[in-house]
This record gives structure tokens, C-alpha cells and sequence, in this order.
């Protein structure tokens, strides 16, 4: 497997994942193989730390994230703009969670679409514009990329207040 590195972390953002396994994804985004010792631990590290927050989603819940990549991301880049098959990736994973939580509860819950749309925007967005924290300590980006998480949340929120 030809594995890149971003900024010294395995995982370019480019990569097809036609050819590539779900073990040989999250290997490549944590660092070591699925389920072994320590890749929750990875996981946290380069997602909080990553460079953008485009970055951030390429770290964070390698097997949700490579489903979503395969299932959802790849056929829409075919059908739409990369921005636009961004956001719909993030809104499609925001309803699924959403109706996991709905069949949990068995009422209607509508709260992690509009977040999840909003967070699609903004990682598009810093990936457009090639937003960087590179030459920032770990800390730093990890209190960004969080802080981007809570911000997204409260727009999703304030929305929902406006709609309602």
C-alpha cells in the first residue's frame, strides 16, 4: 500500500478509496491496524491536532469515515461540485445519526443534520481556501478544531431557534 503523509501524519485527502480495504484505511489514518492497542488514542491525537479542520474529518472515525467516503462522498463528487458533495456527505452522515437516535428514542430527532450540514460548509470551506494551523503546537489546533465543532453547533442551534 502507498501510504502519504500529511504533515507527518499518514492519510493524504486525495486518495481513492476504490482500491483501498477498511483495514488498510484506518491503518492509514491511525497508524495502526483496526482494533489493535492504541487506536483510540491515535484517533483523538490526529483528529484534535490535525492542521485544518478538513483535516480534523479525515482523522476522526476512520470506519464511519471510510463508509461515508465509499458510499456517499465518491458518488456524489460524480453527480456535483466537490464543495456541494462535501456538505451533502456530512449532511447524509448528520440523518443517520439522527435516525439512530429517532429509533433509540421513537420520536423524531432532527438535531445532528443541520450541525453536521454546517460543519460540512466550514470543512469545505477550509479546505478551499487551504486553512493551515501546520506551524501551530498541538494544542492550538486541538482548542481550534474543537472550538470550530462548538461554534458549528451553536449556528446549527441558533437556525433551528430562528426556524421554529
Amino acid at each position: 500500500m502507498n501510504n502519504k503523509f500529511t504533515n507527518g501524519k499518514p492519510g493524504g485527502d486525495n486518495e481513492s478509496l476504490g482500491h483501498i480495504t477498511l483495514a488498510q484505511y484506518v491503518k492509514k489514518r491511525n497508524g495502526v491496524a483496526l482494533g489493535a492497542k492504541g487506536s483510540l488514542s491515535n484517533m483523538l491525537r490526529n483528529a484534535l491536532g490535525a492542521i485544518s479542520f478538513h483535516h480534523f474529518w479525515l482523522y476522526w472515525n476512520p470506519i464511519w469515515g471510510y463508509y461515508l467516503g465509499r458510499y456517499v462522498m465518491q458518488p456524489a463528487s460524480k453527480l456535483m461540485p466537490q464543495g456541494l458533495a462535501t456538505v451533502t456527505t456530512f449532511v447524509v452522515s448528520g440523518l443517520l445519526h439522527d435516525v439512530a437516535i429517532s429509533l433509540i428514542k421513537m420520536q423524531l430527532v432532527l438535531v445532528l443534520t443541520p450541525w453536521f450540514g454546517v460543519m460540512g460548509v466550514v470543512a469545505y470551506i477550509s479546505k478551499h481556501y487551504k486553512f493551515s494551523l501546520a506551524h501551530w503546537p498541538w494544542i492550538v489546533r486541538a482548542v481550534v478544531n474543537v472550538s470550530i465543532i462548538v461554534a458549528c453547533y451553536l449556528v446549527a442551534r441558533q437556525g433551528a431557534v430562528l426556524i421554529s
